[in-house]
């Protein structure tokens, strides 16, 4: 009687969707979100490379005007520009080289389910 119970409870299919399910759903959720943040960190990138750009002409072409005048004008044009997700950027300027070059770099945090880390984001524009 007793071995019967247990082939029964062995073959016994019900509730198998749900287990199935409980062991998929955690690495399916952190493939979900963790593209999600890629994303986010890629859309970063692209407003970093932006605001290094912007930020790299207003020094040559507007550098007559006071809002591009000085390197911490500068850097504040730059900064005003970005409008990307939760990371904090900062530029830096540099009239040498190959003419007016602006530098950003941003450390853009990671919280999928269960990766949790830092990705660092950088960009650089020069214009004469």
């Amino acid at each position: 009687m007793r071995r019967k119970l247990i082939a029964r409870y062995l073959t016994d299919q019900a509730g198998a969707g749900a287990a199935e399910f409980a062991i998929v759903v955690i690495p399916f959720t952190a493939l979900i979100l963790g593209l999600l943040w890629l994303g986010m960190a890629y859309y970063g990138n692209n407003q970093l490379q932006y605001a290094a750009e912007a930020a790299a002409r207003c020094a040559s072409v507007q550098s007559w005007s006071t809002s591009c005048d000085t390197a911490a004008h500068i850097r504040a044009y730059a900064l005003a520009q970005y409008s990307g997700p939760g990371a904090a950027p900062t530029f830096s300027y540099s009239a040498t080289g190959c003419g007016h070059t602006v530098t950003g770099t941003a450390t853009m945090p990671i919280h999928a389910v269960l990766l949790n880390t830092s990705i660092n984001l950088s960009a650089s524009a020069c214009f004469p």
